[in-house]
């Protein structure tokens, strides 16, 4: 069993968060969702946007930082889209995680990044937020400090393709995603299918 802490997007708190925490549950895992909106959410990037500006990086930061009080040191660090930024925040203070998670955008990788440690990246192509340019020098780091990433690309995806709830959804390549991270984490923490 994997623990797993999973950092919602811009958005806020979405069904899409805690169906797929509920998703990774069902194989075996332990998942948190954090809310770091404080029960507030967006419909759009803009608004998301807005809210993110409205209650601050630093209380965003505060909060996730607080939801792993308690947590194996252990944790898998996963983000979508925002939450990778989250991510990129704890996991300077979180060097023994089990692995990492990125779904809809990059993150830069902390100078302590431990060798051998497994990431993976799951993005659309195109997507902004993971350009070519992103990846690019996140595989350049990664092979620099001895990081094992793997990055799946969804040709043709929008940038929440795993979102059912958005015009972006894309359902193939969701459920491919849903289950290269359920594999991924069968391999850090041995839960079932």
């Amino acid at each position: 069993m994997a623990h797993v802490a999973l950092f919602h997007s811009v958005l806020g708190l979405r069904p899409v968060e805690l169906r797929a925490a509920e998703r990774l549950r069902r194989a075996g895992h332990a998942v948190v969702t954090p809310d770091l909106y404080d029960g507030l959410t967006a419909a759009t990037l803009d608004q998301g946007f807005q809210l993110a500006d409205r209650v601050g990086w630093k209380a965003v930061v505060t909060r996730a930082r607080q939801s792993l009080d308690g947590m194996p040191e252990e944790t898998v660090l996963a983000g979508v889209s925002m939450g990778a930024g989250v991510v990129a925040e704890l996991w300077p203070q979180r060097p023994a995680a089990a692995g990492v998670l990125l779904l809809h955008a990059t993150a830069d990788l902390p100078l302590s990044v431990r060798p051998g440690l497994r990431v993976q990246l799951h993005a659309a192509e195109p997507d902004t937020f993971a350009s070519p340019e992103q990846i690019a020098a996140l595989r350049r780091a990664a092979r620099d400090a001895h990081v094992a990433l793997e990055v799946f690309r969804y040709p043709g995806a929008g940038h929440f393709y795993t979102d059912p709830d958005l015009p972006d959804h894309a359902p193939a390549a969701a459920e491919l995603t849903w289950c290269r991270v359920r594999d991924f984490l069968a391999e850090r923490g041995g839960g079932g299918g």
